[in-house]
């Protein structure tokens, strides 16, 4: 790392990740039937179910699509045969990646992801070769205003279970494991304060720098992943160069 926000990477892809509205409400409508296919309507009681409804809500979708979207899952229908598939492997100057999808044709979407490895400069690698350099972890970003108290914050996450409290970039970064997400987030709310990020996630041990050549042919690489209907995440230990932040 070259010492800046270990987080950088999501706050940087979520600006090239807006500008994929159109596709966002087709992955988030099949992240939610899957969601309720595996763990009923309740969302107290599926944390999947809570987490693809509240990034429903941050990226505008339309109620309607939301209850067509839990019909589904509920009754079977478009739900039926899609399955969760994570494929691993390593991006130019051997980043590591793991690419989460959900697709009802498996042949179609590992040669698609394969054809994007080896066209960008990377190779899809076998299962476990990468996701051991992540950790499964919940994340907030709160964004430093003269409105937050920062002791009253950190005393709520801490007493609410959050492992780690970090204010010193322009962004709070509050961690906790995954079973103590809802207890931090109602922690975080409480005081009145909303989220910039609120998410689970697998997040790297260490971050990687490339060089210039291999930054472009990366940064190409999540690209094309992220476009990809069938995908619906893409994480990397990749750090991105600090002028794009």
């Amino acid at each position: 790392m070259s010492g800046h926000s270990k987080w950088a990477n999501i706050k940087h892809r979520k600006g090239k990740q807006d500008a994929l509205k159109a596709k966002a409400t087709t992955k988030i409508g099949r992240e939610i039937m899957i969601a309720v296919k595996n763990g009923g309507l309740d969302p107290s009681m599926n944390m999947k179910l809570k987490l693809a409804l509240q990034k429903a809500k941050e990226n505008n979708i339309p109620k309607d699509n939301i209850n067509r979207a839990l019909q589904k899952g509920a009754g079977g229908g478009d739900a039926s045969n899609v399955e969760t598939i994570l494929y691993e492997g390593y991006g130019p100057g051997g980043v590591a990646i793991l690419v989460e999808t959900m697709t009802d044709n498996r042949n179609r979407t590992v040669a698609d992801v394969r054809h994007y490895f080896t066209k960008f400069g990377g190779n899809l690698g076998e299962a476990g070769c990468v996701a051991w350099m992540f950790k499964n972890k919940g994340l907030f970003l709160v964004e430093q205003t003269e409105k937050i108290n920062e002791d009253e914050l950190m005393l709520a996450v801490l007493e609410a279970n959050a492992e780690g409290f970090d204010a010193s970039t322009d962004e709070i970064e509050i961690t906790c494991e995954p079973d103590a997400f809802e207890s931090v987030q109602r922690a975080i709310e409480s005081l009145g304060i909303e989220p910039a990020v609120a998410q689970i996630r697998m997040i790297p041990d260490i971050t990687l720098a490339l060089s210039a050549d291999d930054d472009i042919k990366m940064q190409k690489l999540l690209d094309a992943l992220e476009e990809h209907d069938d995908v619906n995440e893409v994480y990397t230990n990749y750090e991105f160069p600090e002028e794009e932040e």
